[in-house]
């Protein structure tokens, strides 16, 4: 969430930076709630400066032997009204911070002004596309024509939007896992982290899925709100929820492999043929969590970590700087990467690499110590996909096919895969 003091000090500014994103603060509402909260601040502040005083002179009284039951009488009262103020004071802010909590992150000031998606900006394209002398096939047909993408069988065991993979398009999928998971660890220095699939209510929050985006989650049937992770940045990020980083233990780079599931709602009618859009996928994350005044370093390093596997896998991408109107709630500045896909002709996301400052620390509570005041901050948090594990294995399908609708193994997935070339019916 955002500082509250940007809140209180200069709301008109905080506003004007909001509607770059096309969001419109709500500003007489917490200014109203603001004055509410100041008056009866210093309200609840003099009744507990007046208990305290009455307090020590039952002390004194009864050290002094005198009848001190009028005095309790006293101060009896006092406490029904600091209650009601307490009561009073709790209220307001609760109404406070329910605004607060659905404010999105102000953008960095470079990111460029639009309205949606038709105003972001491709920075770079990197590869050239594949130039077939027969009509490319989409990997749905590809995977069926080898039998080894079973869409009907998923559908029986769980209903749309899931896949069954069999034979050597599942050990594609997992080698394709592995080999991200030993780029980012050996190569790029992330420690691999093992977390659960199912976390609570204040981890969503932490990282800005709640309370905004609930309907796009899973919610198990249980007394206590639980949930499927959305992504590793859950889990993963809320490794320092509470907690205070001392300056020589940053920064943290942690990857992950998990399954991620999503209600995708809203989303129908969209890429409802094969694995662009399911409700159960697998990522690589790769998180980082830094001191503020290298995270834009940290963020352009993290999108080279996520480039570097479709280099390597020699497939065609091109980086997109997302516009204002286009940014996650959270985000303060994204940058996707989209790789090429020839039965589409086009380009489709594959990762998406965010600075999120501090906005999520401040929901998190994690703070670093810094060395020069010895006070805590908020840290900066930085993700991504490195990468959609899925999707990338549609781009190689889609990319590496030949005319008889078999897969070539790229050069840096043959090691995975039993040093086999090619996958055939």
């Amino acid at each position: 969430m955002l500082d509250p003091k940007l809140l209180r000090q200069d709301i008109a500014a905080t506003a004007a930076q909001l509607k770059r994103r096309g969001y419109s603060l709500d500003v007489d509402s917490i200014n109203e709630l603001e004055a509410k909260r100041k008056v009866v601040q210093v309200r609840t502040q003099e009744l507990q400066n007046e208990r305290n005083e009455r307090s020590r002179a039952i002390g004194k009284a009864k050290a002094a032997g005198d009848d001190i039951q009028p005095l309790l009488d006293e101060v009896a009262g006092l406490g029904d009204r600091l209650k009601q103020a307490e009561d009073e004071l709790s209220g307001i802010q609760n109404s406070l911070d329910k605004i607060l909590y659905g404010i999105p992150n102000i953008p960095h000031p470079d990111v460029p002004v639009g309205a949606d998606e038709n105003a972001n900006i491709v920075s770079q394209t990197i590869g050239d596309v594949p130039k077939f002398d027969f009509t490319p096939k989409d990997h749905v047909e590809l995977g069926e024509r080898l039998g080894m993408m079973h869409f009907d069988a998923a559908s029986k065991i769980s209903g749309s939007r899931y896949v069954c993979l069999t034979g050597q398009l599942a050990q594609l999928q997992r080698a394709i896992t592995q080999f991200m998971l030993d780029v980012h660890t050996r190569i790029h220095d992330y420690t691999e982290i093992y977390v659960p699939y199912i976390v609570n209510a204040e981890s969503l929050r932490g990282t800005g899925q709640l309370p905004k985006f609930e309907e796009e989650l899973f919610r198990l049937n249980t007394e206590t709100p639980f949930y499927l992770i959305p992504t590793a940045e859950v889990p993963v990020t809320n490794m320092v929820r509470d907690r205070i980083l001392e300056e020589d233990q940053l920064p943290l780079k942690f990857v992950a492999h998990t399954p991620c599931f999503r209600s995708e709602a809203g989303s129908h009618g969209k890429d409802t043929r094969g694995l662009i859009r399911q409700h159960q996928f697998e990522k690589v994350e790769l998180v980082q969590i830094v001191k503020p005044d290298v995270s834009y370093e940290a963020l352009t390093e993290l999108i080279h970590h996520a480039a570097y596997i479709l280099y390597t896998l020699e497939l065609p991408f091109q980086m997109l700087e997302l516009c204002t109107g286009d940014l996650g709630f959270s985000s303060a500045c994204t940058y996707d990467l989209e790789v090429w896909l020839p039965s589409q002709n086009t380009y489709r996301e594959i990762s998406s690499c965010s600075n999120f400052e501090s906005f999520q620390a401040r929901r998190m509570k994690a703070r670093w110590r810094n060395s020069e005041t010895g006070k805590p901050e908020p840290v900066h948090t930085i993700n991504g996909s490195g990468l959609a594990v899925g999707r990338t294995l549609v781009a190689i399908m889609d990319n590496y096919q030949d005319k008889d609708g078999n897969i070539i193994i790229p050069e840096a997935l043959r090691a995975y895969m039993g040093e086999i070339d090619l996958i055939t019916a």
